[in-house]
């Protein structure tokens, strides 16, 4: 029973292979197509592929990416998927010879477009430093990135970031000027947000907590607080008393008590007002606490007093 399932089995795969091999008969390569192939082998100069047709694909190195950082033997390994544009038919040897910097010319500006729409985030590698910006490569494609979309930070010296990683947003596609250009500081600022929020949600309402005095405005002062947080003091909020400008009690650089009311739409919302009112809560309870306890021992004398006396 088994050797009967086995035959069937080896008739099939037989079948299967002649069928592939009547299709590939049929088929057409020309010059200028673009096809797709699976890796059979790699080497630092070239990518053999199967292309399921009676000859092999074979892509030099240099024909693999406009990338000079770009490594075959790092970037490719068997049984990956590519696709190449045909630049001969023949190579002299039966071979195919492909192009897959010519087929990325083709397909990746459509899926460029695409990333841009999708805010896809990209890990590149800075290949060098020209005028007002550095060049990284995505997809295949030379993108630059401008000095100012390096960093949040000012950037000095852009040599220093070459060979560099650096995490990326698409900012421009224009696949008629053949312009890509690329934004770090974009990913960092969103990232900073992310982190910035996720700091504010952690804060407690109610919470007193010190700050410095980092800037001072018409409508209220910019507190200074822990983990790199800042917060607003409105006007209204600054004191027990009427103010017209908060410059009249607090100047840059003071360090104050703050009481947290609120963190909505990541703003944190202080009061320096709710501090002050508190404390003076707190000493009211305290005096009546001694009041109550001195009217308490002299209620307690007279007590004893009336007690021993005799009538």
């Amino acid at each position: 029973m088994e050797e009967k399932e086995l035959e069937v089995t080896e008739t099939q795969e037989s079948m299967a292979d002649y069928a592939r091999e009547l299709e590939a008969s049929f088929r057409t390569i020309k010059e200028g197509d673009i096809v797709t192939g699976t890796v059979i082998s790699v080497n630092e100069e070239e990518v053999i592929l199967d292309l399921q047709y009676y000859a092999q694909g074979v892509i030099k190195a240099a024909d693999m990416s406009s990338d000079p950082s770009f490594r075959l033997v790092d970037e490719v390994k068997p049984g990956d998927m590519l696709e190449a544009t045909v630049e001969k038919t023949d190579d002299g040897e039966g071979n195919i010879l492909l192009s897959r910097k010519e087929a990325v010319q083709v397909l990746a500006w459509d899926e460029l477009k695409k990333a841009m729409e999708e805010k896809k985030i990209f890990s590149v590698k800075i290949s060098e430093a020209v005028k007002a910006g550095v060049v990284a490569y995505v997809e295949g494609i030379r993108g630059f990135i401008p000095a100012s979309q390096l960093s949040l930070s000012y950037v000095e010296n852009l040599e220093e970031w070459v060979g560099k990683q650096a995490d990326v947003r698409l900012i421009t596609v224009d696949e008629e000027k053949k312009r890509l250009v690329l934004s770090a500081k974009e990913v960092e600022r969103e990232r900073k947000e992310e982190e910035t929020n996720h700091k504010i949600a952690m804060l407690v309402p109610g919470t007193v907590t010190e700050g410095v005095v980092e800037s001072l405005m018409p409508y209220g002062a910019f507190i200074s607080l822990a983990d790199g947080l800042s917060g607003l003091v409105h006007i209204s909020q600054i004191s027990s008393r009427r103010i017209k400008k908060p410059s009249e009690v607090l100047k840059v650089g003071d360090r104050v008590q703050v009481k947290i009311l609120n963190t909505n739409n990541n703003k944190i919302s202080l009061s320096m007002k709710a501090v002050e009112e508190g404390t003076e809560s707190g000493d009211e309870e305290r005096v009546s606490a001694a009041q109550y306890s001195s009217k308490e021992e002299v209620t307690t004398s007279l007590g004893d007093l009336l007690k021993n006396l005799k009538l």
